[in-house]
């Protein structure tokens, strides 16, 4: 069955191109690429570390007394009193490199580039996420579209039936009432129009809005709904689609971090060592004074330990935790694939069983339009026939549309 949009059409947007359209528009994607580069930039941040710690400090000062006074004792004859520096100038330059700071910065560099990985697979789940929401959006207009090309149809259908019931009411061979029936059935499909036509008008501006499209020429691309492939074709086992999955994939990452976060504890509690050079000038008798030196500096946290064992543990419990729930996603995720894959398979089969429903339900109408015309049957009959044949109609497209969704999950659950 040909969809026949009842709107004047605007732009026309197939899937694919809604689905490009939302990739690069979505507010939620423009969002997940910041926090990326937000990981970048840690990252990049991280690594400076391994640079010199440059500092420079200066002082002037200017005192309302000389800043030392004493008295100068002449073998205890006299006392002379002494007093100088009244004001200085003061400064400092040093360059401080680290050579070894407990191994932290190294697993500090480590932790930041497994941050920016992570961010990297959450964008990518994001990216499923607005991927399907797309997906079934664009479904469900082409479900509404069809409905309404069924309506279409079926007001043709009653229109037809109403020239009959009318000519026969005026002829005496029926009474007011089939003529009113016929009324009531035609004012029900007006009634369905009209939610066909309010549902597809606010869904077209939710999508339109999802994927950053001017909704007030917003229009998809449909065509009749073919027979689809059978997902046999598509079927991949649970246990290796659980590998490619992002969320195993950030549960095996989080595992990781526990393990930096094993080390970074550890290396708190090590010795650090670093060396420098650095400039020191001085005017504070009159006398510019420059001078350079070079140092060596070494940290041993001796009393930090006494806590630091207990932090360790508590590290090493949370990466078992971590390993856990590692195991615990594998076990989830491998169960929701065959759940996806069984709702597949199941909604392949309402296709067929909805084809043949509508094969029925067309031959039934034709059926009971025949007797109709030839007396042998009731206005009632014929009224029932054309409502099944448009409840079949409408379930078929519904079964194509929710096959189309359940595969394009599927194949997100299943697909790197």
């Amino acid at each position: 069955m040909v969809f026949l949009p009842f709107i004047t059409r605007g732009q026309v947007y197939t899937l694919e191109e809604c689905l490009a359209a939302a990739l690069e528009k979505n507010n939620s994607i423009k969002n997940s690429l910041l926090e990326v580069e937000m990981a970048r930039q840690t990252r990049k941040e991280a690594f400076t570390f391994y640079f010199p710690q440059v500092s420079a400090s200066g002082m002037v000062f200017q005192g309302s007394e000389k800043l030392l006074q004493a008295d100068l004792d002449l073998f205890g004859l006299a006392e002379i009193p002494l007093s100088f520096i009244k004001k200085g100038a003061f400064a400092t330059a040093t360059a401080v490199q680290p050579v070894f700071a407990g191994l932290q910065i190294i697993n500090g560099n480590k932790l930041a580039k497994l941050g920016e990985e992570v961010r990297v697979l959450q964008h990518r789940l994001t990216e499923n996420e607005v991927k399907q929401k797309t997906t079934e959006y664009y479904w469900l207009i082409a479900t509404l579209n069809n409905h309404h090309s069924t309506l279409d149809v079926v007001d043709k259908l009653l229109a037809e039936i109403y020239r009959q019931v009318e000519l026969a009411v005026k002829t005496g061979l029926t009474t007011r009432n089939d003529l009113l029936r016929v009324e009531l059935r035609q004012q029900e499909i007006a009634s369905q129009r009209l939610k066909v036509e309010n549902g597809l008008r606010v869904t077209k501006m939710v999508l339109a809005q999802y994927i950053g499209a001017d909704f007030t020429s917003f229009d998809i691309a449909t065509s009749e709904f073919t027979q689809p492939e059978s997902p046999l074709n598509y079927y991949i086992t649970p246990q290796d689609a659980v590998q490619q999955r992002i969320e195993y994939l950030l549960a095996q990452k989080n595992v990781d971090a526990q393990g930096y976060q094993v080390r970074m504890e550890r290396s708190k509690h090590l010795p650090k060592v670093g060396v420098g050079v650095g400039h020191i000038y001085y005017n504070i008798m009159k006398k510019d004074v420059n001078t350079e030196l070079a140092f060596a500096s070494v940290s041993v946290p001796i009393s930090s330990w006494w806590g630091g064992s207990h932090v360790i543990k508590k590290a090493r419990i949370k990466k078992e935790q971590a390993e856990n729930d590692r195991k615990n996603a594998e076990e989830l995720l491998a169960v929701e694939i065959e759940q996806l894959w069984s709702e597949l398979t199941e909604s392949y089969a309402q296709i067929e069983l909805a084809r043949k429903s509508i094969a029925s339900s067309t031959e039934n109408l034709r059926l009971n339009k025949q007797h109709f015309n030839a007396g042998a049957s009731s206005l009632s009959d014929l009224l029932t026939a054309e409502t099944l044949y448009t409840e079949s109609c409408n379930n078929y497209t519904s079964a194509c549309a929710d096959y189309q969704t359940k595969l394009s999950n599927y194949l997100t659950h299943t697909r790197p």
